[in-house]
């Protein structure tokens, strides 16, 4: 074997190890220890601290679907839109802006403990990556508990098998994510089964009496979407969903 063959042979397992460590680098951060957490400052190779970096940035969107308010709420504003009747009322881009600023908003308290106990402190050097993901676990654990029903923890707990948690803080993330998440999907089906009825009032309504006319082959969505619209302005409907999705957090 020449030493130029051996030398690309080094470089494609440095390559496929990289590789593997940055697809999956996201699920040992979650199911391991803060006290095993890789440190980025351990890792001299420019090229595997890239892909670590890319790593994290594709599991951005995950974080923020599961470990955040923007389910409940990009939820809701779909069933909103649905009950509208309208297919793109509103568009999807805005659903997705509002939920975000929303999101942000209503994560604001924790974002700003989170930054100030473990990414600045990390960014200033003065912790390592296994100390700021440890410092940072408590203040988004909390709001995760707050929003989560105890049937679903007690559910995940019984499937992992594991020993039944004495105190909130030995609830694992495995744990507490998935359930997070069931939780937040039917508060969102709830609250979306109330924004249906008086929507859906309406649709009966309009239908029985094209009914009545004999005008049988009007679509009454058609004719229900501008009574739809124009209760949805008398009553404030933005504020008052907002507010109430708001405030469902506190």
């Amino acid at each position: 074997m020449s030493i130029l063959n051996f030398k690309f042979q080094i470089s494609d397992l440095k390559f496929k190890t990289t590789i593997v460590i940055a697809l999956f680098l996201p699920l040992i951060l979650f199911t391991a220890s803060p006290a095993h957490a890789i440190d980025f400052k351990d890792i001299d190779n420019p090229l595997i601290q890239v892909f670590l970096l890319i790593s994290f940035l594709s599991f951005l969107p995950a974080v923020l679907i599961m470990f955040t308010s923007f389910t409940r709420i990009v939820v809701v504003l779909s069933f909103l839109r649905h009950a509208f009747g309208g297919q793109s009322i509103p568009p999807n881009p805005v659903i997705i802006g509002l939920s975000l600023f929303l999101t942000f908003y209503i994560m604001s308290p924790t974002i700003n403990v989170i930054t100030e106990k473990a990414i600045t402190p990390y960014i200033e050097e003065e912790i390592n990556l296994g100390e700021a993901i440890e410092a940072a676990t408590p203040p988004l654990r909390e709001f995760m508990l707050k929003q989560t029903r105890q049937k679903d923890i007690a559910l995940f707990v019984n499937l992992s098998k594991k020993p039944v948690p004495s105190t909130p803080a030995d609830i694992t993330m495995s744990v507490l994510v998935p359930a997070f998440a069931i939780s937040e999907l039917k508060t969102s089906f709830e609250i979306g089964f109330l924004l249906f009825l008086p929507f859906l009032i309406i649709d009966m309504v309009i239908a029985s009496i094209l009914l009545s006319m004999g005008m049988m082959m009007l679509p009454p969505v058609m004719i229900s979407l501008p009574f739809k619209l124009l209760l949805f302005v008398l009553v404030d409907g933005w504020n008052l969903i907002i507010g109430s999705m708001v405030r469902s957090f506190s």
